[in-house]
C-alpha cells in the first residue's frame, strides 16, 4: 500500500500547473562553508580513476569519488528542477574531471521529490546499475526542457486522469505522458524494467522518506542545496560554489 507520504506528492499532479519546474527550485543565499590549506591529490587504486568509482550512501544518495575524500560535496537535486539542471550544464565537466578525479573531493546526489514529477523520474533514474545514476540524472536534466514541452502538450486534464489513477499505475502513466519512458528506452532501460521500476512502491515511499529526512534534519527547502563536509552552504550555481571547493582546499 502507497504510503501517506508518497500520496501527498503524487496526488499533487492533478493540481500541477505544466511548467511548474521552471518555478520550483530554491533560492537562498549561500553560507561560508569550510576552508583549510590547499589538498594534495590523492591517487585512486590501481587500474581505477575516481571519477569512475560510484557507491551508495547510507542516505539514500550516490556518491562519485573517493569515499574517504577530505572534502565531500553534496547536492540535494531534483530532478524537475531548472536550476538543477543549469548547475549540470555549467559544473559536471570540470566537477567530474578536475575536482572529482584529483581524489580530493566527492560528489554525492541525493535525489528530492519537489513535486509529482521527481518520483518518476526518480524511480527510473536509479533503476538501473549503481554507476549509471549520475550521469543519467546529467542527461535528464540536459533533456528536462523536453519534458516540459510534453506536459504542456497533453494539458492539465490529462494529468489530474493520470493522478486519479491506482498507486500501481499512476506513475507509469505521468512518465509516460511526460515522455520518461521514451527518455529512459533510449538509455537502456527496458520499458518491461521501467514499469517495475515505477510500480515499486517501496522504493517510491523510500524517496519519499528521503525528502522528508532532508527538510527535517537538514532544513533543505529547495534546490540545488549545497553542503560541504557537512556545513551548508545554500543554493548556488557553479560560479560561486568553485571558489568555496577552493577555499575548502582543492587548490
Amino acid at each position: 500500500m502507497i504510503s501517506t507520504r508518497i500520496s501527498r506528492i503524487v496526488l499533487a499532479a492533478a493540481t500541477l500547473p505544466a511548467a511548474l519546474g521552471l518555478a520550483a527550485c530554491g533560492d537562498k543565499t549561500p553560507d561560508q562553508p569550510p576552508t583549510g590549506e590547499p589538498i594534495a591529490k590523492i591517487a585512486p587504486p590501481a587500474g581505477k580513476v575516481w571519477n569512475e568509482v560510484v557507491t551508495k550512501t547510507e542516505e539514500g544518495g550516490y556518491l562519485m569519488g573517493n569515499p574517504e575524500a577530505p572534502i565531500k560535496l553534496v547536492e540535494y537535486g531534483a530532478l524537475s528542477c531548472s536550476h538543477c539542471a543549469e548547475f549540470a550544464k555549467e559544473a559536471v565537466d570540470k566537477l567530474r574531471d578536475d575536482y572529482v578525479a584529483s581524489g580530493r573531493v566527492s560528489y554525492e546526489l541525493r535525489l528530492f521529490m519537489l513535486n509529482a514529477f521527481d518520483v518518476p523520474a526518480s524511480l527510473l533514474t536509479t533503476c538501473g546499475a549503481t554507476e549509471a545514476v549520475i550521469p543519467l540524472a546529467e542527461q535528464f536534466w540536459a533533456w528536462q526542457p523536453k519534458m516540459f514541452e510534453n506536459l504542456q502538450t497533453v494539458g492539465d486534464a490529462r494529468l489530474q486522469q493520470a493522478a486519479s489513477l491506482p498507486p500501481a499505475q499512476r506513475m507509469v502513466a505521468i512518465s509516460q505522458l511526460a515522455g520518461m519512458t521514451d527518455f529512459f528506452a533510449a538509455r537502456g532501460i527496458a520499458r518491461d524494467q521501467a514499469t517495475a521500476c515505477l510500480t515499486d512502491t517501496a522504493k517510491a515511499d523510500a524517496l519519499a522518506k528521503q525528502t522528508e529526512a532532508a527538510t527535517t534534519k537538514y532544513n533543505v527547502t529547495g534546490t540545488p542545496t549545497f553542503f560541504i563536509n557537512d556545513a551548508p552552504v545554500g543554493t548556488a550555481d557553479w560560479k560561486t560554489l568553485e571558489p568555496k571547493l577552493q577555499a575548502a582546499g582543492a587548490r
